[in-house]
């Protein structure tokens, strides 16, 4: 992420006029007040994943920031912004509402309209700005849940919540192609977890609720790859949908359920056999702890996969710093 302003970069006396300046020229006209004898401390980074806009801000300077009748005639772009609150609290009031987040907590806005954001305390918070077509969820509804929380502990928001907080430390990472296909694998989450709160996830596009499905059962897997049990029907059953449709739905991926499964098992115990922290640790146990149980079956699986067995694989990997 490109950092806009790091506020011990700048002098005290011009810090929250550096401040304002960074955040109109990033967001748009906004007004922010503060308490100008207190030196503001923070910092502000922008970047772009694909169509959507990426922010951080953090701050321990109490003061606020406002959108208002006058600014909006001034212009700005038509987006909604979906805050996220990585740690500490931010008050975000619109439309007479008033949303109190905390850590993990979301929140949707709309830039065409008034909004007051509030930090009264140290803050990290991830802002991300799509398109307003882009959130496929009926116009009135999203006006009924501006300024509305979104608790980050349940639901798809809570699949969301920390893939956002991901997506922004790590976008400079991601290829140009990545960051097309991850734009929309977060446009799709945030649309779920929109529709999901206003109770109209039925009325998402099959193509959307498909794909949201499928992040869900992508994590739901690597949460449980430690169990030897986890199979299909396990999957399925987490997740109130047929095994058939289960097995419709990874038919796009080129894969089956259970070759996804193995995959994913295969590859963590891959990355541990190369870790030298992992070095203390027999190649049985390393499978076990992946859900791979038997050493012989473990073994055949893996010389399949990287044609070799596991223990020449590890013995093959370059010792640290060599």
């Amino acid at each position: 992420m490109a950092v806009l302003i790091h506020a011990s970069e700048v002098p005290a006396a011009e810090r929250a006029q550096t401040w304002l300046d960074v955040v109109c020229d990033t967001l748009g006209p906004l007004d922010v007040r503060m308490d100008r004898d207190v030196p503001l401390e923070g910092r502000i980074e922008a970047a772009q994943l694909g169509p959507l806009g990426v922010g951080r801000i953090q701050t321990s300077t109490p003061h606020s920031v406002h959108r208002t009748p006058g600014l909006i005639k001034r212009g700005g772009p038509a987006l909604y912004r979906v805050l996220l609150a990585a740690s500490g609290t931010v008050l975000l009031r619109q439309d007479d509402r008033t949303a109190r987040l905390r850590g993990g907590d979301l929140a949707v806005y709309d830039f065409t309209r008034p909004y007051e954001l509030v930090y009264d305390s140290a803050v990290q918070l991830a802002v991300f700005s799509l398109p307003r077509e882009a959130l496929a969820v009926p116009a009135g509804t999203l006006h009924r849940l501006t300024g509305v929380p979104i608790p980050g502990d349940g639901g798809t928001a809570a699949l969301a919540g920390p893939l956002l907080r991901r997506v922004a430390e790590d976008v400079d990472t991601y290829r140009p192609a990545s960051a097309a296909r991850l734009a929309t694998v977060v446009t799709d989450l945030l649309t779920t977890t929109v529709a999901e709160h206003a109770s109209q996830a039925d009325a998402l596009e099959p193509e959307t609720r498909e794909r949201v499905l499928l992040h869900r059962v992508h994590a739901f897997v690597e949460q449980h790859l430690g169990d030897p049990d986890l199979s299909p029907a396990v999957v399925a059953a987490a997740h109130h949908v047929s095994l058939r449709y289960l097995h419709r739905l990874f038919e796009s991926q080129d894969t089956t359920v259970a070759g996804w499964i193995r995959h994913r098992r295969l590859e963590r115990c891959r990355r541990d056999l190369a870790d030298p922290g992992c070095s203390d640790q027999s190649v049985s146990t390393i499978a076990a702890r992946w859900g791979l149980p038997d050493p012989a079956h473990f073994s055949r699986l893996f010389r399949r996969a990287y044609g070799r067995p596991p223990a020449e694989y590890r013995r093959a990997c370059p010792a640290p710093g060599g």
